[in-house]
C-alpha cells in the first residue's frame, strides 16, 4: 500500500505540473526513439544485405585469377590468366565437400535479334550453375552436359534481355546473334531481381561454358569459377580443399604463393554485417548522449521539485514520515518520469522506423530485448539522478522545512 501511495503522489506532482514533466522527459525521449529507430532499421539493413547476398547463390564460393607482377608493380586480382577448364574438371573428380562446380566465361557483347539489340554479359556456364546461383527457368528448359560437349549455340535469356529484345513475345525459338556467331533461345530465366552490389542479375545471357570459351573467348582460360559447398558448415574445409587441389593442379611448390583467389559468401555477409554493425552501434551511442542529457535534466527538475515541496516535506515529516519514507518518493517520482519518457520515445522510436522503413524500401527489424534494455536502462537513469535529489529532500530537518517560505 505504501509504495501504491508513492505512485499516486508522484503521478499527481507530474500531471500537476504537465508541460514541466513533458519538457523533463524530452531528452529521454529523444535517447530511447533514436536507439529503438536506428536498432531496427540497422538489423533490417543486415537482414537486406544477407538476403540480397544469399540470392546470389547457396553456400557459394568463387574462384579468380590472382594476381601478377609487372616491373616490380604487383597488378590487381584476376591478372594472371591462370584459372582453365582443368581445374574445373580436377575439383569435380577430386573434390568431397563441393556440390557443384562450374565454369564462369564471361564477355560483354552487342546481342541483336531482329531489329532490336541489347548490349548485355554473355556466360558460359554448365548445367551446375543453376544450383550454384539459385537460377530458376521461367519457361523452355536449360542446356545439358551434352550440349556443354558439342558446343551447342544455345542460349537462355535473362528477364531483362528477353524483355529488351522480344518486348512481350515469347522468345522460345527465336534466334539470336552474338558477334556473329546465331544462337537458338531454348529458355528464360525466372526473375531475379539486384544483387548486393546492385547489378541487374536478370541482364545476362547463358550459353553452354564451351561454346562460349571456344567461340566467344580466347579457348584458354576461365574469368572465375563457380562452387557450391555440401553445407554452410563445409565452407571452410571446401576453401581448404579447393585450395590443396588447386596447387597441386598448378605444380606449385611450398614457398610458392597462390596464383588464385577464393572469395566465400560467409565472407562477403561478415564483412557487410560487420560495417553495418559499426555504424549502428556509433549512430545508437551518439543517440545515447540523448539519455545522459535527459537524465541531468531529471535531475535538475527534481532538485527544483525539492525546492519547491520543502514546507510538504516538512509537514509529511512532521506527521510521522520517516526519511526513507520522503527519499523513496522523490525517487518513485523521478523513475516515473524517466519510464514514461523511456515508453514514449519507444512508441515514437518503432513508428519512425516503420516509416522510414517504408518510404527508404527497406525492411525493419524489432528487437524485444533492445526493447527490455531500453526500458530497464531509462529505470536506471531514474534511480541514477533521481537519487541526489531524493536524498537531499530525506536529509532536511523538519523544523527548517515547516519554516521555509
Amino acid at each position: 500500500m505504501k509504495w501504491f501511495k508513492f505512485v499516486k503522489v508522484a503521478l499527481q506532482s507530474i500531471m500537476k505540473n504537465r508541460m514541466r514533466s513533458l519538457l523533463t522527459m524530452l531528452g529521454i525521449i529523444i535517447g530511447v526513439g533514436s536507439v529503438i529507430t536506428l536498432m531496427a532499421l540497422g538489423e533490417g539493413s543486415q537482414k537486406d544485405i544477407k538476403t540480397q547476398i544469399s540470392s546470389m547463390g547457396t553456400n557459394l564460393l568463387m574462384i579468380h585469377p590472382g594476381a601478377g607482377r609487372s616491373g616490380g608493380v604487383r597488378l590487381g586480382s584476376g591478372s594472371l590468366a591462370t584459372i582453365t577448364m582443368d581445374d574445373v574438371k580436377a575439383l569435380r573428380e577430386k573434390s568431397t565437400t563441393l556440390l557443384a562446380v562450374s565454369p564462369d566465361v564471361r564477355v560483354s557483347e552487342q546481342v541483336i535479334a531482329g531489329n532490336a539489340n541489347w548490349s548485355t554479359s554473355v556466360a558460359g556456364v554448365s548445367p551446375d550453375y543453376l544450383t550454384i546461383r539459385n537460377y530458376e527457368i521461367a519457361s523452355g528448359t536449360f542446356f545439358t552436359e551434352r550440349d556443354v560437349r558439342t558446343r551447342a549455340k544455345a542460349a537462355v535469356l535473362g528477364q531483362t534481355v528477353a524483355e529488351e529484345l522480344f518486348g512481350d513475345k515469347d522468345p522460345l525459338g527465336a534466334r539470336i546473334r552474338v558477334r556473329n556467331v546465331p544462337f537458338k533461345v531454348i529458355g528464360v530465366l525466372a526473375e531475379k531481381g539486384q544483387s548486393s552490389m546492385g547489378n541487374d542479375q536478370d541482364d545476362v545471357i547463358f550459353t553452354p561454358s564451351t561454346t562460349a570459351l571456344y567461340r566467344l573467348s580466347d579457348g584458354k582460360t576461365l574469368r572465375v569459377i563457380m562452387a557450391s559447398a555440401v553445407s554452410e558448415e563445409k565452407m571452410d574445409a571446401a576453401e581448404k580443399e579447393i585450395t590443396q587441389i588447386l596447387r597441386a593442379q598448378h605444380k606449385l611448390s611450398d614457398s610458392e604463393e597462390d596464383d588464385f583467389n577464393i572469395r566465400s559468401q560467409t565472407e562477403i555477409i561478415n564483412m557487410a554485417s560487420q560495417m553495418t554493425g559499426t555504424l549502428t552501434a556509433l549512430l545508437s551511442a551518439i543517440a545515447g548522449v540523448s539519455l545522459l542529457v535527459g537524465g541531468i535534466g531529471i535531475m535538475n527538475i527534481m532538485l527544483v521539485s525539492v525546492t519547491e515541496r520543502t514546507r510538504e516535506i516538512g509537514i509529511r515529516m512532521a506527521v510521522g514520515a520517516r526519511g526513507s519514507d520522503i527519499m523513496a518518493q522523490f525517487l518513485v517520482e523521478a523513475i516515473i518520469l524517466s519510464l514514461l519518457g523511456g515508453v514514449l520515445g519507444i512508441v515514437i522510436g518503432l513508428s519512425l522506423a516503420f516509416g522510414l522503413g517504408a518510404i527508404l524500401g527497406c525492411s525493419v527489424v524489432t528487437n524485444l530485448a533492445v526493447i527490455l534494455t531500453a526500458v530497464a536502462f531509462t529505470a536506471g537513469v531514474g534511480v541514477f539522478f533521481g537519487f541526489y535529489p531524493a536524498r537531499k529532500a530525506a536529509g532536511l530537518h523538519p523544523i527548517e522545512a515547516l519554516r521555509y517560505e
